[in-house]
């Protein structure tokens, strides 16, 4: 049985494990989708391909995305050009990283009570085989939500992260969140935080 997002609440650090861009899409759209409802800030980092399908549910679901973009409380960053801000020699820096995140969290926090942010650089980091980058990246996002609140749901390809020979990697990077939606396929459950 697959976990789904936390649906309350604003704080945690979720890893959503997608079968295929329709299953991300929905888990993205249902964990940002509530803290829109409600007045808070939506901060997504990811492809253009996912920001658009994003894009497209939301708006059937009553979200007007040029206005909330206007209004400051849908924030849409593309996530390889993000990584390339903060990435030296195939590593995050951490300065560079908390000089081009923090600012975007900290005017989210101080703007609305609830901050949502949906992120896939480390899932981008995961399939270009810097398995080592992205677990270093979700130490950063930890570091940063010990000074900011906000929730953060960071996407992973399952294919992808299921591969045996990445069992220790995953397990890490399993250990970085505080809950799962979806598994890896032939992923042990007892890895899975939550």
């Amino acid at each position: 049985m697959n976990k789904s997002a936390p649906a309350g609440g604003h704080d945690g650090h979720v890893v959503a494990f997608y079968a295929d861009d329709r299953d991300l899409t929905e888990t993205v759209a249902e964990f940002l989708h509530g803290v829109l409802r409600t007045g808070g800030v939506a901060v997504v980092i990811a492809t253009p391909a996912h920001r658009l399908a994003l894009q497209a549910w939301m708006e059937p679901a009553g979200v007007d995305i040029e206005a909330a973009r206007a209004d400051g409380t849908y924030v849409d960053l593309d996530a390889a050009g993000t990584l390339a801000e903060f990435m030296v020699n195939g590593w995050p820096d951490p300065a560079a990283f908390w000089q081009v995140i923090s600012p975007v969290i900290q005017h989210a926090t101080e703007t609305a009570t609830a901050v949502r942010v949906f992120g896939e650089m480390v899932g981008l980091l995961w399939e270009s085989g810097q398995v080592g980058a992205a677990i270093d990246t979700e130490a950063l996002w930890n570091e940063m939500a010990s000074r900011y609140s906000f929730g953060l749901l960071c996407g992973y390809p399952a294919q992808s992260a299921s591969s045996p020979e990445l069992s220790d990697a995953l397990a890490q990077v399993c250990l970085a969140h505080t809950f799962a939606a979806g598994a890896p396929p032939d992923l042990g459950r007892a890895t899975l935080p939550g």
